[in-house]
């Protein structure tokens, strides 16, 4: 069983024990669910560097990254960096995150969260709402057309936007709807995690312009920023390269900086 397959089947059994415990009647009236959300593909169409900085504190390719951040502190920091966006992972067994790392993230700063999750129920998408997230991320290689679909239509009709992530043509092909708002490339394999932006590159002619291009994983360096611009890329998530430092916030700060 291949790393992918084995987080989806836990993924299963979390999501089936959460509902048992808070229904989705409690997660409809919490507060948070009612605020106004911020757009990232807003924000991403207006910026001239485009990065989304990721907390993450391990991750099964990597192991451990970074477990002495601050959440808060790290999301203060990324702000204050100019970043588009924060990637906020909320996956407690493979990646060390929680939902309420999303919502003292929330209770931090204002601008577009997105909540980063292997989402396999409309359950998950109420819950992001919830706890604070302005975006949702849905993976193709987990869901079906139909699943996709459901979803991103869930998640539009309660202000979330919609980054679809695939990995190949074939995700991509059966992925393409108007409930989306931008559509990420992944470029490292789940299932070998070998990484190439070259999948970034081979995949971007195929997007429609309708939607705003994100390029995913193995982004380190400016060159490689600049590259993928000619592409047509406008978001660029950006995860291990600055949590890997002791202050995520003043390398991401360097790196947008250095962009400019």
């Amino acid at each position: 069983m291949d790393i992918l397959t084995k987080i989806i089947s836990d993924k299963y059994k979390e999501v089936d024990l959460k509902k048992s415990l808070i229904s989705t009647k409690r997660l409809e009236a919490s507060d948070l669910y009612f605020r106004k959300t911020f757009s990232l593909a807003s924000a991403l169409c207006n910026s001239h560097t485009g990065i989304i900085a990721e907390h993450k504190r391990r991750s099964p390719s990597k192991g451990t990254i970074n477990q002495n951040t601050n959440v808060s502190q790290v999301a203060k920091g990324y702000q204050k960096a100019g970043v588009c966006g924060m990637s906020v992972l909320t996956d407690i067994k493979y990646f060390g995150g929680s939902l309420e790392d999303l919502q003292l993230a929330r209770a931090s700063v204002d601008m577009p969260l997105l909540r980063k999750e292997f989402i396999i129920d409309e359950y998950q998408i109420l819950e992001a709402k919830a706890y604070g997230a302005d975006v949702i991320l849905l993976i193709a290689a987990v869901l079906s057309r139909e699943e996709i679909k459901t979803f991103s239509e869930l998640a539009k009709s309660i202000g979330l936007d919609v980054l679809l992530e695939v990995h190949n043509e074939e995700e991509l092909q059966k992925s393409i709807m108007p409930s989306l708002d931008m559509l990420g490339v992944n470029n490292r394999n789940l299932k070998t995690f070998e990484v190439s932006l070259e999948t970034s590159k081979a995949l971007s002619k195929l997007i429609p312009n309708d939607f705003v291009k994100v390029s995913e994983s193995g982004i380190s360096s400016i060159q490689a920023i600049q590259d993928l611009k000619q592409y047509d890329y406008q978001g660029f998530l950006i995860g291990e390269n600055f949590m890997k430092t002791d202050n995520p916030g003043k390398s991401a700060s360097d790196f947008i900086q250095k962009l400019k």
